[in-house]
């Protein structure tokens, strides 16, 4: 422990792999739970840490020295470490990821409901960004309740997309409902789909992804960050034009009152 901190870095807070390495399985739920329970989405690496905990579900590393891999440590606290089956290792990360995403954005929902409306008013911080809580909010304006279920997918909206349906008075049940099916979602393709591309590359082109993270972490983040880059774009153009015209019509107006 000791020797973690010692060589810790803030900056290894954005790289997925150092919450495998260091933390494993106990870590990577915390993260999945914190992304929106603690409000803290907007800077961990939600979507890439899944994607990787799926090449690391079944064993780490390859060959004869390749260890248990991530579901190992949930499954020896059973007496159940013998079973080395990759179905078993997938499905067990599956629910005990979705668990926590869920738990986390009802502990998202409560906040929206308690405390929801203050929070436009905080001062911002390093774990704080208002303008994530109105973007959020302009997204469920727009999607409604399915926005619980797209907004997994987003970064930074993610995070504040449940306490928004809490704001709004969302019910509870209909919340529940899109929140299990959105976590459940996300987790099996960001999951899924890093265990078997793993799986497929090493067997066809002895590629192996762990030995290029660092293309995955930008490829994820470009890909999950392009939706809400063109978005807020798209946005900044709609109000520049919106406001160009009214003030066109405002100089129309006025030009016709003059002559008058």
């Amino acid at each position: 422990m000791i020797e973690l901190l010692s060589s810790f870095s803030w900056t290894q807070l954005l790289q997925p792999q150092w919450y495998i390495e260091n933390g494993g399985l106990w870590l990577l739920l915390f993260v999945v739970f914190a992304e929106t329970g603690l409000f803290a989405g907007f800077f961990l690496p939600g979507d890439t840490l899944l994607f990787i905990a799926g090449i690391y579900a079944h064993n780490i590393g390859e060959g004869p020295n390749a260890e248990p891999g991530l579901a190992y440590q949930f499954l020896k606290h059973f007496n159940l470490g013998h079973i080395q089956n990759e179905w078993v290792d997938l499905i067990i990360l599956w629910i005990l990821i979705s668990l926590c995403g869920v738990l986390g954005n009802m502990i998202g929902y409560w906040t929206g409901r308690k405390v929801g409306p203050a929070m436009y008013n905080w001062k911002e911080n390093f774990f704080f960004k208002r303008r994530y809580l109105e973007q959020a909010h302009d997204f469920y304006e727009k999607h409604g309740g399915g926005a619980i279920i797209v907004a997994r997918f987003l970064p930074f909206i993610r995070t504040f997309a449940p306490i928004v349906a809490g704001i709004v008075g969302m019910n509870k049940a209909k919340f529940t409902f899109y929140n299990i099916i959105g976590c459940v979602a996300w987790v099996f393709s960001m999951l899924f789909a890093g265990h078997f591309l793993q799986k497929w590359l090493m067997a066809s082109f002895g590629f192996d992804l762990k030995q290029h993270l660092e293309y995955i972490v930008l490829g994820i983040v470009i890909i999950t960050t392009a939706p809400v880059i063109i978005k807020l774009v798209g946005g900044k153009k709609k109000a520049a034009a919106t406001a160009a015209g009214s003030n066109a019509t405002a100089e129309n107006a006025d030009s016709s009152f003059s002559g008058k």
